[in-house]
């Protein structure tokens, strides 16, 4: 064995062994500043935990050094004595951080079963040498517990001083910067099953599937009351290893009120499969029953890169003028998926919240769009970082939104966040140094600092006007809803606003049979005489037009139209304040005043509200705790489809007053074709072009993926709730996290 320093033998050294004798004498130390590299290989393991039903595991390793992981390692699945040999190469400023090694059983869907962890003191190691080490597992709960052990192979090499200095940050993101960058997309088609596991009483299953590729995660819709499903959904993943890797998949039974039922798995070994091909599988679900068909696709990766300011390529003239040509309208039909590119130089921050008890953060900054996520190095023990970085990322879809968020790497936790701004992508000036100031969390309010970004974008506007009318790309799956009596508050306003807007329209329009003012109900009798003695078809897209037109015409002329809005905003900064108070009623909304029928709109929805939890609780065969389940599975549901019904309510308004521009100039080109062919082109003639396409799509194309370019239309439109998350905040000299105040959009 290894003799240890003296320095290192009063330290708990249980579960790690060295294996193989040395007489040399360890070389002297370098000094404190300089830097150590790790080249380590994990091996195997050996007779590890059982943590599976099946008898077995699916281990895999994570390497941390001080409160940070800095490595993790490939799975492999079913075995408990697994052969990994992986290499990897750390960079460490000091010796004194033990390098903390955990191992975990991969349970898709779950959370993973930890199966035992082991320190490896680096001080006791040689220098300049490769040793062999064993680390025995232990549960530090459970100390006399055998969980196996590992074999590494760790060599420490001592650098020089200089080489500390290219390394500003420690930052995994920072010295592993190509693990950041994908290599490839994996483009996942879920087309349909076959014959699946039966899972209720009445003989039938309501399915799902689960995706999951390393971090990347996806979950589809469920198919109620079948065991031939069709679900029709495409996924992409970003290729991370240039070798492949595996997707795992897993399908489960939705139950309302319990525990989803697990229905079987299946993986794909993306190795196997060629690139720049679509592969049609069909995988057997093992432990359990049917088969999934899905396609497959392997293609390169986008132009996705990290560069320090001084080296970026919008900055070079013959670049730049190489992407425009590549944008540019002669080329709108040339690979339509890629629509154009973006940069983000992320420059620095000034005055954020100071996290750490010193009264300072350690501040990193990632920046997302849609599921591409960067980020930037670690700036330590400071208030007002630079960073420097320049972002590029490809974009797929003009109307995605750029999200920065600043956070504090702390050694023990997870980060902490400190702020965060959202830019839809079309309200970007290009080449504009500009100072955001930091949002909370949601969106909603500010928070403490500002952020200096230069951001430009270049894109193609046929092709991101064609990009409008495909399905949006969907994003990994977060965190699961939760009950929110805020938010279910929240949204049922809203949609009281949109079916208000129905009634008092309807109101409008009985005052004119009702002659309550002569002059508008003499214009609105003229009106209705003409155009349903002149009425065609083609007027109906015409009138769509009108209030598209008048709208621009009072933008252009000054009046703002989008007043409500602020409604909105007012509710989102207070809804906080006004609604944490259980024995105080929210304020009368002005709405309640317009119409003396509101008190039946909140009746309808109240009962039945109470009617669906009484519908699915009220049975004696149900435990409490499936009551419960139940009940937050139905406010779940309520809390959504009041936010769905309200967002397309609002989403349909914010086209007509152009607050997206370049949707409402989408809208009007629509509107115009459809007017001109439904006027020259005779009525049954379109309806058979649609029927025909509509009775032989499934035999041109029998795996293709429906969708209704209205609803993709409208999925681009932001809400009125978006659309606060998206305004800037005003900067503020002296700004207080702690201060609730109404920021009007700068």
């Amino acid at each position: 064995m290894l003799a240890l320093p003296l320095s290192t033998a009063g330290r708990s050294l249980t579960g790690i062994n060295i294996v193989g004798p040395s007489n040399a004498e360890p070389p002297p130390r370098p000094p404190s500043p300089a830097m150590y590299q790790l080249d380590i290989v994990l091996k195997k393991g050996n007779t590890l935990a059982i943590r599976d039903r099946t008898g077995t595991s699916d281990p895999y390793v994570k390497f941390k050094i001080a409160g940070k992981e800095v490595f993790r390692s490939k799975t492999i699945h079913k075995n408990l004595n697994p052969v990994w040999d992986e290499r990897v190469s750390l960079h460490v400023e000091t010796l004194r951080d033990p390098l903390y090694v955990k191992v975990f059983d991969y349970d898709f869907g779950l959370q993973d079963d930890f199966m035992g962890s082991a320190y490896l003191y680096l001080e006791s190691l040689e220098h300049l040498r490769a040793q062999d080490v064993t680390l025995d597992l232990k549960d530090p709960q459970y100390p006399e517990q055998n969980l196996g052990s590992l074999e590494l192979s760790v060599t420490v090499s001592p650098k020089e001083a200089d080489v500390r200095d290219s390394y500003q940050s420690m930052r995994l993101s920072d010295v592993h910067r190509k693990a950041q960058l994908w290599r490839g997309i994996v483009s996942i088609s879920l087309i349909e099953g076959h014959d699946l596991q039966p899972m209720d009483n009445n003989g039938l299953s309501d399915p799902y599937v689960k995706f999951r590729m390393g971090h990347q995660k996806y979950k589809s819709k469920t198919i109620p009351k079948t065991l031939n499903p069709q679900w029709r959904e495409q996924f992409d993943f970003h290729l991370y290893d240039e070798q492949g890797g595996f997707v795992d998949i897993t399908v489960w039974d939705k139950d309302a009120g319990k525990k989803d039922d697990f229905m079987g798995r299946c993986s794909i070994d993306l190795s196997l499969l060629s690139r720049e091909h679509t592969h049609k599988l069909d995988l057997l679900l093992e432990e359990g029953e049917g088969v999934l068909v899905l396609l497959v696709t392997l293609t390169a990766s986008a132009a996705v890169s990290i560069s320090d300011l001084s080296v970026n390529m919008l900055d070079d003239p013959h670049e730049r003028l190489q992407i425009m040509q590549r944008y540019s309208l002669w080329r709108s039909f040339h690979n339509l998926k890629d629509v154009g590119v973006v940069q983000v130089k992320v420059i620095r921050a000034e005055g954020l919240m100071a996290a750490d008890v010193t009264g300072k953060s350690d501040p990193f900054c990632v920046v997302e769009l849609s599921n591409d996520r960067l980020q930037t190095h670690t700036v330590y023990k400071n208030l007002n970082p630079e960073w420097n970085k320049v972002f590029t990322f490809n974009v797929k879809d003009i109307h995605s939104v750029l999200e920065v968020t600043v956070y504090d790497e702390d050694r023990d936790r997870s980060a902490d966040f400190l702020g965060k701004v959202a830019i839809p992508l079309l309200n970007i000036q290009n080449g504009e140094r500009k100072a955001y100031a930091l949002k909370s969390k949601e969106l909603t309010g500010p928070t403490k600092g500002v952020i200096f970004l230069e951001i430009d974008v270049i894109f193609n506007a046929v092709k991101a006007g064609l990009r409008t009318l495909i399905p949006i790309e969907q994003k990994y799956i977060e965190e699961e809803p939760r009950v929110s009596k805020q938010l279910l508050l929240r949204n049922f306003n809203r949609v009281r606003r949109c079916i208000m807007f129905l009634i008092n329209t309807g109101c409008y329009i009985n005052s004119c049979f009702e002659w309550e003012s002569p002059q508008r109900s003499i214009c609105a009798f003229v009106l209705f005489v003409i155009v349903v003695w002149n009425f065609e078809l083609y007027m109906v897209p015409m009138a769509l037009l009108l209030p598209l037109a008048w709208n621009y015409i009072l933008i252009v002329s000054g009046k703002d139209t989008r007043q409500d809005v602020q409604a909105v905003e007012d509710l989102l900064e207070d809804e906080d304040e006004d609604f944490d108070k259980d024995d105080k009623d929210p304020k009368p909304d002005p709405w309640e005043e317009s119409c003396d029928k509101n008190h039946i709109l909140e009746d309808m929805l109240a009962s039945w509200h109470f009617e669906w939890i009484r519908t699915m609780v009220d049975s004696e065969r149900k435990g409490f705790m499936n009551k419960l389940y139940a009940i937050q599975d139905v406010c779940i549901s309520v809390q959504n489809a009041l936010d769905e019904v309200a967002s397309y309510g609002e989403r349909i308004k914010n086209t007509f007053n152009w607050t997206v521009p370049f949707l409402s100039w989408l809208a009007i080109v629509a509107l115009g074709v459809a007017t001109i062919i439904i006027y020259f082109i005779p009525l049954r003639y379109i309806v058979l072009a649609w029927g025909v396409n509509k009775f032989t799509k499934k035999l041109r194309d029998p795996y293709t993926i429906d969708n209704n370019e209205l609803l993709d239309f409208l999925s681009r439109v932001p809400s009125d709730v978006q659309v606060v998350q998206y305004r800037e905040l005003k900067l503020d000299p002296n700004p207080s996290p702690n201060k609730r105040k109404k920021n009007n959009p700068g």
